[in-house]
């Protein structure tokens, strides 16, 4: 396979070093990369647990410190293709049931303070362990406040190709390995 010329010049010594050896590593040509890109926009089916309402104790309050109070979780995951729509299986599909249980276990066992980290936690959840593709998650505190209906946060999360590159806050395995090699003052 032709992938075309490297680039002259690099963005880095780093880089420099790195490309001045042999390379063994083989790309995807374009076409799958375009490919894998459509099929990540591909319409999804979405299974959705919508209202779950348990008590659990979080927040960074010390009102807040060993107190049960409600949090109201919605979640919505995605599936390209659910199989289920044809077989009438629920082998074919993520099952809502096994969501909720999932949802009352994390309530009782989680240390999360933040409601940020407990709807990641759910969202990484539903992607590892629940076969998703897509989710999004958001968790609430009803009537925290006298003058507002809820506060809360909202994330979506998908899988990510093998292709894809990195989140920006995403570390990556060249950036770990070098870490500890240069003093943190000046560079």
């Amino acid at each position: 396979m032709e992938y075309g010329p490297l680039p002259t010049r690099l963005a880095s010594p780093a880089q420099e070093i790195l490309m001045s050896r042999p390379q063994t590593a083989t790309f995807p040509p374009a076409a799958d990369i375009a490919a894998a890109r459509e099929r990540a926009t591909e319409t999804m089916d979405v299974i959705v647990v919508e209202g779950f309402v348990g008590e659990t104790v979080i927040g960074i309050h010390t009102s807040e410190a060993d107190v049960r109070q409600p949090v109201r979780i919605d979640v919505a995951v995605g599936v390209p293709r659910n199989f289920a729509c044809t077989s009438d299986r629920i082998v074919d599909t993520i099952d809502y049931g096994r969501i909720r249980d999932f949802l009352r276990d994390l309530l009782a066992s989680h240390a999360h303070r933040l409601l940020e980290a407990l709807a990641e936690e759910i969202a990484q959840r539903m992607l590892a362990d629940f076969g998703a593709h897509w989710t999004r998650v958001a968790v609430a505190k009803p009537r925290k406040f006298d003058d507002v209906d809820a506060v809360g946060v909202v994330i979506e999360r998908r899988r990510r190709a093998a292709h894809e590159p990195q989140d920006a806050g995403e570390r990556s395995v060249l950036a770990r390995l070098g870490a500890g090699m240069f003093p943190h003052g000046d560079r």
